[in-house]
């Protein structure tokens, strides 16, 4: 599954050059150059990363930046932001308001993609590949085996994806149609309520074959009219 991008950038021929290498780097990219828009796709496409222009129209960049961290879907959404702005004073503001790191232009783009896989180590390792750990459930994307509290869990094709999103993304809730693009692809025609059997057959695995009730605690959280998420507390 390819971490998922949102280019926030208004200059069309640097929007080219970036989609370009970025996709080369194995990332998917949704773009746009409008800020109010920024704040939408952040919302609905749940990227992995922000590029953001401090320059940008309808909203700044550091507004746009200043709204994802007050809202609590977005406020650890990592955040690079870009500028013409190479003073010290602006450098700082822009990091005071959140982001995670701050790049001047001109600038190469295998910079920039170099800066993306570190604040991806550093704040989402699971992105690194590798081990995914989450309220007990680990799972080696290498070997494609899942464990909880040490014990093997056996799950199909789908599930295994299914749960690598989640705990790609703990505690962030995943509507239905988001769930279908994300592990069964857009361009794949499938039933809403197909995401539904999948989570059933998820929580069957995870959570064990107890009488009666689940022999652990359901860390599945349902959230009525929004969606699903993986969260410790959902029980």
């Amino acid at each position: 599954m390819k971490p998922k991008i949102l280019l926030v950038e208004d200059d069309a021929n640097l929007v080219e050059l970036l989609r370009y290498n970025l996709e080369s780097a194995g990332f998917d990219v949704v773009q746009t150059g409008d800020g109010e828009e920024a704040l939408m796709l952040a919302d609905e496409e749940k990227p992995d990363l922000v590029i953001l222009d401090w320059m940008i129209a309808n909203l700044s960049g550091i507004e746009v930046c200043r709204r994802l961290r007050r809202a609590p879907e977005t406020a650890s959404l990592p955040i690079v932001m870009l500028t013409a702005r190479a003073d010290e004073a602006d450098r700082i503001r822009g990091l005071e308001t959140g982001a995670d790191d701050y790049l001047t232009k001109p600038f190469s783009p295998r910079e920039l993609i170099a800066r993306i896989h570190a604040v991806l180590r550093r704040l989402r390792p699971a992105l690194a590949g590798g081990a995914l750990d989450y309220a007990g459930i680990s799972m080696d994307t290498s070997a494609h085996r899942v464990t909880r509290d040490g014990q093997a869990v056996p799950l199909g094709p789908t599930e295994f994806r299914l749960l690598r999103h989640f705990l790609e993304h703990p505690g962030r809730v995943f509507s239905r149609e988001q769930l279908l693009d994300a592990v069964w692809g857009r361009d794949v025609y499938v039933e809403q309520r197909t995401v539904d059997v999948h989570i059933r057959r998820l929580r069957k695995a995870i959570n064990g074959e107890g009488e009666g009730a689940s022999a652990l605690p359901d860390v599945i959280r349902t959230v009525r009219s929004a969606g699903y998420a993986l969260d410790r507390e959902a029980h």
